[in-house]
């Protein structure tokens, strides 16, 4: 996030200032007091087609903070896919509140109005918080939803997927800082262990990585540790660990000034979405420190990967081979950045956002 989206977003009392800061197209909140839902969509670019993003449900700390991530988040879908080839632009939900008391069938499908009346410029999917159940009843109201279980025709959970583009942008990381791709013998740490986590630290240890696990959720960490062999650390303490590479897989936000300086490693690369807490600034110090950074929005696009191909007939083996190709395009992020003299994380912006501007001569929204 830049200083100017701080000033923006910190003052709570202009919504068109917010969304002028990064040119977000449109914001849409959703209250329903039957059912208890408090949702915000938001949609930050329909260039190259309607905004697909998945939906967020979070006990956010205050409704502020509910709009700063859905914000960021939709601007990052707009580049995930954008930079993976995708004809989609970019849009995020978050729902507000405990998950475990107010989830219920007429939520989610009150829910699923809110994205019909829509008209197919948002196209949901499931998130932090959110399962393919939970899409399955908001497709009971609205057929822009995506993320369904396969045996309802749709692509099931899209974090394996995710997960393995994360772990070809890391082999490609490796390649860049070392030589070699290879991650056996390599000390990685990983903070966070949903979904997209675990099947990372799968990945890694079938590789030969010794794996350092941190997280909140203290039954995950101790089942994961168990099942593959990987040492629990302690959540503040994950940043100053002597490792090679960390890959943050839990919430964004989290690269800033004072935990940059902590961390040892040569390579950050992982799943966690907007993960500079300012982009201009944490970007220039990472590189300054000499740290390969691969940018967040190109190594995670699995997700979305494997998603858009619902829209257009799934297929798992497409989507994993689309997936693969994060590993050259890692690369070339890299080499971008050298010639260009400029961060990783502005190269990758630059090449999503010369094709959105491209396209934009063609097609102006969806």
């Amino acid at each position: 996030m830049t200083q100017a989206s701080e000033n923006a977003t910190n003052n709570g009392s202009n919504i068109f200032s917010q969304l002028a800061t990064f040119d977000h197209e449109q914001m849409v909140f959703c209250n329903d007091n039957a059912t208890g839902l408090r949702a915000i969509i938001c949609i930050h670019n329909t260039v190259l087609g309607p905004g697909l993003g998945g939906t967020r449900f979070y006990n956010y700390a205050s409704e502020q903070d509910a709009i700063i991530d859905v914000q960021r988040l939709a601007r990052g879908m707009s580049f995930k896919s954008s930079i993976a080839g995708l004809n989609l632009g970019g849009a995020k939900a978050v729902i507000m509140g405990d998950p475990s008391k107010l989830k219920s069938e007429a939520f989610f499908r009150k829910f699923g109005r809110f994205i019909e009346n829509l008209n197919g410029k948002y196209i949901t999917a499931e998130d932090v918080g959110t399962t393919t159940k939970d899409m399955e009843y908001i497709k009971m109201e609205t057929d822009n939803v995506v993320g369904l279980p396969e045996i309802k025709g749709g692509g099931g959970d899209p974090s394996p997927v995710t997960a393995y583009g994360v772990y070809m942008g890391m082999k490609a990381s490796a390649k860049e800082t070392w030589g070699s791709d290879s991650l056996s013998g390599k000390r990685v740490s990983v903070q966070g262990i949903g979904k997209v986590g675990e099947h990372l630290v799968e990945h890694l240890t079938k590789e030969g990585a010794k794996v350092y696990i941190a997280d909140v959720n203290q039954e995950a960490l101790a089942r994961v540790s168990k099942t593959y062999n990987a040492e629990v650390v302690a959540k503040d303490a994950i940043y100053g660990l002597d490792v090679d590479i960390f890959a943050p897989c839990a919430m964004g936000a989290i690269l800033n000034t004072e935990n940059i300086q902590q961390l040892k490693a040569a390579i950050i690369c992982g799943a966690a979405n907007n993960q500079l807490a300012d982009e201009v600034l944490h970007g220039k110090l990472i590189s300054n420190n000499n740290i390969n950074y691969a940018p967040d929005f190109l190594v995670n696009s699995g997700g979305i990967i494997n998603v858009y191909s619902e829209l257009t007939g799934y297929n798992r083996q497409i989507a994993y081979a689309q997936a693969e190709n994060i590993y050259n395009q890692t690369l070339e992020i890299y080499k971008k950045a050298k010639e260009d003299k400029i961060t990783t994380h502005h190269a990758a912006l630059q090449i999503a956002e010369k094709r959105i501007h491209d396209y934009a001569k063609v097609k102006s929204t969806y």
